[in-house]
């Protein structure tokens, strides 16, 4: 299907706001999503059991805007992660806090099927050290918050979609507020 070629993340729509900081911890969150009945797989559970995955502790809307590697202008069938983080920082777009998985897992519960939606967000290590970036899925059975490779040369097909941060015209906004130290 063709996807608009973006030049600038004032080309793209918001996608989705939702609200993070609503929760004063990480046992508090994954609480919440297995109370709505949202699956998680093994290496999203083990990012979220992490030190370095972090909540917010300021309640604030967060708006996401979801795009391709072909609509940042990428031709080939796949690309590196890094490198698309590369260009879609070029075009303005900020990665997310890893609290926008689960939060966004738990705001959007009509997911229709067969959507996976990667979250562009810095890796966190699993206990092993394997780096390991989030997606908000409906795979058919069910919503699940599920982890994949976030090595910076890991391939991601050129139509997977990404959820990046659209940051406020305010020098260091909401983006660099949720950004993990």
């Amino acid at each position: 299907m063709p996807q608009k070629l973006i030049a600038s993340v004032r080309d793209v729509p918001t996608w989705k706001t939702i609200a993070v900081g609503t929760f004063g911890n990480s046992v508090a969150l994954r609480d919440a999503l297995d109370a709505v009945g949202c699956n998680i797989g093994g290496l999203a559970a083990e990012v979220l059991a992490r030190p370095a995955f972090t909540v917010s502790s300021n309640k604030m809307d967060v708006e996401l805007v979801a795009v391709s590697a072909v609509q940042l202008g990428f031709k080939t069938d796949s690309v590196p992660l890094a490198v698309i983080y590369a260009r879609a920082r070029q075009l303005g777009f900020e990665l997310a806090a890893a609290e926008v998985g689960p939060q966004l897992r738990l705001q959007y519960l009509d997911q229709p099927m067969g959507e996976f939606l990667i979250v562009g967000m810095q890796p966190i290590k699993t206990w092993s050290g394997e780096p390991v970036v989030l997606n908000v899925a409906n795979g058919g059975a069910g919503l699940i918050l599920i982890g994949q490779d976030g090595r910076d040369d890991a391939e991601i097909p050129a139509t997977s979609r990404f959820l990046f941060v659209r940051a406020p015209d305010l020098s260091g906004g909401i983006a660099a507020a949720l950004l993990p130290p």
